[in-house]
């Protein structure tokens, strides 16, 4: 009896500010196997390298499923030529380390490295809600994609002269499509960004956004009305502000609609520099806005601010593969990176 061929498959890596997630994703997108694990608190670099290790292990012994290379997508700036990490916010333990060279030469496989809302606007591309237009007669020439969420980040993949469908765009290191920190508020007390600027979108309209701005306003005393002002100060969150805005609450509403206001600026500003025809808003807060229906408010936010009807001829929809964007984004990197 012969044996039967294992599948191959392409290991996705999805490595954030709170978890670690591998996967081994198919050709079309299939997820055969996937893990988690919670990032080692207050871990050293040591301990956040023995995790991935782990899971790596984890991964390469699934019975049945045969690894060809491995996707990596990173919270945080890198380099996608050397792989190295600069400084990202939340996985300063692995900055200045390339996962790319070290798990090539300890895995003997072809490794890709990129940010995660980068492969989240290639996974989407593939397997989201681009599939989803190409499906429908309408395939994105010009894909723009917004993870709003803790901050916020974007990824663009665009129609280059001479290949046969859009690519990534990443500039000169890697570090386009920074949307979360293009400035929405010039005021002179705009609020500050943790990347140390004044006014960024991310300070405006992110989920820690959102809740610093409702924190701060119950604080001075003002909304006791809201059911927000029954929650501990240190406990109110973006779900929770959402949640209360589900009920109707007029409080979280307005807080909501401020955010909405910096999504519409910033993503106005990204219509002009990259002509998308297809923007896809994921993240958690995103889910919330959709919860709200909050989108098309958004999407005339931005119609307001555009030069040109030919500017609006796009569709702004939410994630399909909502958590699952980056790791079937860095399979598909993979998979593209390969010859097979």
């Amino acid at each position: 009896m012969t044996a039967q061929k294992p599948v191959p498959a392409m290991l996705a890596v999805d490595w954030g500010g709170t978890w670690c997630r591998m996967g081994l994703i198919d050709r079309h997108g299939e997820v055969l196997w996937q893990a988690r694990r919670p990032n080692p608190r207050g871990g050293s670099r040591t301990d956040y390298l023995s995790l991935g290790a782990s899971l790596l292990n984890e991964a390469f012994s699934v019975e049945d499923i045969r690894a060809l290379g491995i996707g990596i997508a990173v919270a945080g700036p890198v380099d996608p030529d050397s792989g190295i990490l600069y400084q990202p916010p939340n996985l300063m333990a692995l900055d200045g380390i390339s996962l790319k060279r070290m798990w090539r030469e300890q895995y003997g496989l072809p490794v890709l490295v990129g940010n995660d809302a980068n492969y989240a606007a290639v996974g989407e591309f593939h397997f989201g809600a681009g599939r989803d237009a190409a499906q429908a007669g309408h395939p994105p020439r010009s894909l723009f994609y917004v993870t709003v969420s803790t901050g916020i980040g974007g990824g663009a993949v665009m129609r280059v002269p001479g290949l046969p469908e859009p690519s990534l765009l990443l500039g000169a290191n890697g570090l386009t499509a920074e949307v979360g920190h293009t400035t929405v508020d010039t005021a002179v007390g705009a609020p500050l960004c943790q990347c140390g600027k004044r006014g960024c979108l991310e300070a405006v309209s992110s989920g820690t956004a959102i809740a610093n701005y409702a924190r701060a306003a119950l604080a001075e005393g003002r909304h006791r009305d809201s059911a927000l002002a029954a929650i501990a100060l240190e406990e109110l969150s973006s779900r929770a502000v959402v949640a209360a805005g589900v009920q109707g609450d007029a409080f979280a509403n307005a807080v909501m609609s401020r955010a909405c206001e910096g999504l519409a600026v910033g993503l106005a500003n990204m219509v002009h520099l990259f002509n998308p025809d297809l923007i896809i808003l994921g993240g958690g807060v995103s889910e919330g806005l959709t919860q709200l229906n909050l989108l098309p408010t958004i999407r005339q936010g931005i119609h307001d601010r555009l030069m040109s009807e030919l500017h609006k001829a796009f569709d702004l929809v939410p994630s399909v593969l909502g958590d699952n964007s980056g790791l079937l984004g860095a399979a598909a990197a993979a998979w593209e990176g390969s010859e097979l």
